[in-house]
């Protein structure tokens, strides 16, 4: 496995790949590898001739009170990973190398950014689409996996690439769970083993809102209502959110006709949690689309 650390050397390699036809896939990071981060290499391994992930600790996504210098950074282990699956480059680029000196444009997405995580977090989202903008174009890949853990996150991205006609197909997978239900997440290490006891209400409570939904009843007000009363039986938890969406605008609904997306956000102390469940009442599963592309497609 290569480890390549500057965004010239990226684009190089990936330039001279493509010149070769050969296809390349991308998982963006932030290290602290999971389970859930193997899911999506594994994915990508069957998909494309050449695969790239990267590892690199947005800064620009952070809010000043937020947990960027003590975000885990385990690169032993997360390169080890990346070996086991046959990733063939790990890109670490530096805050320096990705920020350099002058550093001054941004990229937003207003409208899908501004409720839900982007209201918590009125920063984040533009550093996501920023830092995503930058990667895709040193990387330069064909096809670029992201999981479902991040709803909003991966609308985003793929209102990103559709707008500024990027060129690179976007692909996202389930979300991986614990045995209990809990979303795999790199921050789950910071519960300790009383609060992890408690995290699985999150998802508890969108299954619940799920089943209501399954149980023909439409009423956006009484499932949030009793997803937060399922929530409310252990009083720790602070509920941010609770809220039932249109799937692809992420503006909430009043009623349930026949898709939705549940998203719920809560803390446990000092740690913060989201999750996402999606309902479709057509009669078509959810299903995670499954291809092959070749650099013919990406053309």
């Amino acid at each position: 496995m290569k480890i390549i650390r500057t965004p010239r050397s990226m684009t190089a390699w990936s330039e001279g790949l493509r010149r070769e036809g050969v296809t390349i896939g991308f998982v963006p990071t932030m290290g602290a590898l999971h389970d859930g981060h193997r899911s999506l290499i594994r994915a990508a391994r069957l998909q494309c001739d050449a695969l790239v992930v990267s590892i690199f600790v947005n800064p620009t996504q952070f809010a000043p009170t937020e947990d960027l210098t003590k975000y885990p950074r385990p690169i032993a282990k997360d390169r080890a990973l990346c070996r086991a699956e046959g990733v063939d480059v790990c890109f670490e680029p530096t805050a320096r190398a990705m920020y350099p000196e002058g550093f001054q444009t941004t990229v937003t997405v207003p409208a899908l950014a501004r409720r839900w995580e982007g209201a918590a977090r009125p920063h984040h989202f533009s550093g996501v689409a920023t830092v995503v903008t930058k990667l895709f174009g040193m990387v330069q890949p064909h096809l670029a996996l992201f999981g479902r853990k991040d709803y909003q996150q991966t609308a985003l991205v793929r209102q990103l690439v559709k707008d500024l006609n990027l060129g690179v197909a976007i692909l996202v997978r389930p979300t991986v769970r614990e045995r209990d239900g809990l979303a795999m997440s790199s921050r789950n290490v910071y519960l300790s083993p009383h609060e992890r006891r408690m995290a699985p209400l999150l998802f508890r409570s969108l299954q619940t809102g799920r089943q209501i939904i399954e149980g023909r009843k439409s009423d956006v007000a009484t499932i949030e209502r009793i997803m937060q009363q399922t929530i409310e039986q252990e009083p720790a938890i602070h509920v941010e959110y609770l809220a039932v969406c249109d799937p692809d605008s992420l503006e909430p609904l009043s009623a349930v006709a026949a898709r939705a997306v549940l998203l719920g956000a809560i803390r446990i102390g000092s740690i913060r949690l989201i999750d996402n469940l999606l309902v479709n009442m057509s009669g078509r599963k959810v299903t995670t689309q499954v291809f092959r592309l070749t650099a013919e497609d990406c053309t």
